[in-house]
């Protein structure tokens, strides 16, 4: 019943978004108290996830998106984003945008979570595609696959990192196997981008003329200076969890390391990048930081980012709260499948709530006490196990993820194109990365 609850919810928010042209926002609110009271939740329960699902959500992400945003503001009124791709399209060529923007999703969703790599990144890609002529739907899917592939298969990243450590895997291992596995499903990723998703035409930025863009790169900034925004809260993210990883547990460390690792979270980094974005203007005005001005603006296209990414959360968080994991769980714990247990119960458990991080945590804490007796004794074989549990964390992203709003808002796509290009192809490059697991499980 709870699956079938959760079907028809899928269901509402497509139509109600789709056919009926209702706000995400109300859809997914719709479709969460729907669910919570038809699964029959304890109300005190069903309104407690709602705050805490919309609370806690945009306490994870909502400070990243507004900085990101105002970032990509000042990247775009100022030329600079313009800039940046015409540096990047002489390199590699107006045909290969989409191998570079899953290749740049790809390194930098090792130390970054996916949603906030592609907050970063966006501006880049809209600017990208603009200049190259291309639809942003499959340089946009481009770029959310190659982040995803590392994000669930590759340490340091967090949930790949937990789910070793809750097996008992050699980090070193899952990490090598994972840079092999992601990398040959980033072909995958990038040949449906092309393909598939780049058939459906969406404008990366439909308010500025061809014309336009050759006049704010006669004025932007310098490709290096336009970089920087970009390229520092990167590094930093990365400095820190390189320390970190590096780091005895207890151990506060040295005073620069500790300096790192407050400046290397999210917030913070993002945060230097904005006052570097600030100087992107040739002649700072401070018009621009008002409320008509380009943070008035930014902040104006944030809220509503914000709003439908925290109703996704509310969606998510009734969904957890309902015990839904548990029951899918429970379905396919006892069946005998190999290496596709891992995949398919982590797939389950993903799409019934929707962060890639639990479901690659829940999964690896239900599978460790059972490993051995499932056959996964040696440390290859636990190896893979992880990186097909990581494989499993990829599919499907839906409604009821946060990364999915944020894909589709900042990209301009429908909710059904949404998921028809994004959910589709993290279907696709999920499951082929599974199989090349698979194999491996055969040969190793």
């Amino acid at each position: 019943m709870s699956i079938l609850l959760l079907l028809l919810s899928v269901v509402l928010i497509v139509v109600l978004t789709a056919r009926y042209n209702v706000h995400p926002f109300l859809a997914l609110l719709f479709a969460a108290l729907g669910y919570g009271l038809l699964s029959g939740m304890e109300l005190p329960l069903l309104v407690q996830s709602i705050n805490d699902g919309f609370g806690g959500t945009l306490g994870k992400i909502g400070m990243v998106i507004v900085l990101g945003v105002i970032i990509g503001a000042f990247l775009e009124h100022s030329g600079g984003a313009f800039k940046l791709a015409e540096a990047v399209l002489r390199v590699i060529g107006r045909n290969r945008v989409h191998e570079a923007m899953g290749i740049i999703g790809y390194i930098v969703s090792i130390p970054v979570f996916a949603d906030s790599g592609f907050i970063i990144l966006n501006p880049l890609n809209k600017s990208l595609s603009k200049k190259a002529g291309l639809s942003i739907a499959g340089t946009g899917v481009a770029l959310i696959l190659g982040l995803m592939l590392t994000h669930v298969m590759v340490p340091p990243t967090p949930g790949p990192i937990a789910a070793a450590g809750i097996i008992g895997a050699d980090v070193g291992l899952v990490m090598l196997l994972g840079l092999i596995v992601s990398a040959i499903s980033l072909i995958v990723a990038i040949v449906y981008s092309k393909q598939v998703a780049a058939k459906t035409y969406i404008d990366p930025n439909p308010d500025l003329t061809e014309a336009e863009v050759e006049e704010k790169i006669r004025h932007a900034p310098g490709a290096v200076k336009s970089f920087l925004p970009i390229l520092v809260p990167i590094l930093l993210i990365v400095g820190k969890s390189v320390v970190e990883f590096n780091q005895e547990e207890g151990h506060a460390g040295p005073w620069f390391v500790q300096l790192l690792s407050f400046i290397g979270t999210p917030v913070i980094a993002l945060a230097i990048g904005m006052l570097l974005a600030f100087t992107l203007p040739r002649k700072f005005d401070r018009s621009v930081l008002s409320t008509t001005g380009w943070v008035g603006k930014a902040l104006v296209d944030a809220s509503i980012i914000l709003l439908v990414t925290g109703a996704g959360g509310i969606f998510g968080a009734v969904l957890q709260n309902s015990g839904i994991a548990e029951v899918m769980t429970n379905a396919l714990s006892g069946a005998s499948l190999g290496i596709w247990l891992p995949f398919i119960l982590t797939a389950a458990i993903k799409t019934a709530q929707g962060s890639s991080t639990v479901a690659l945590i829940t999964t690896a804490s239900i599978l460790a006490p059972m490993a051995a007796t499932l056959g996964f004794d040696s440390e290859m074989q636990k190896a893979l196990l992880v990186v097909a549990i990581g494989a499993g964390a990829a599919v499907v992203p839906h409604a009821n993820d946060s990364g999915f709003w944020v894909v589709t808002q900042l990209t301009g796509m429908d909710i059904k194109t949404g998921y028809r290009l994004y959910t589709v192809g993290a279907a696709i490059v999920g499951t082929f990365a599974a199989f090349l697991v698979f194999i491996a499980s055969l040969i190793l």
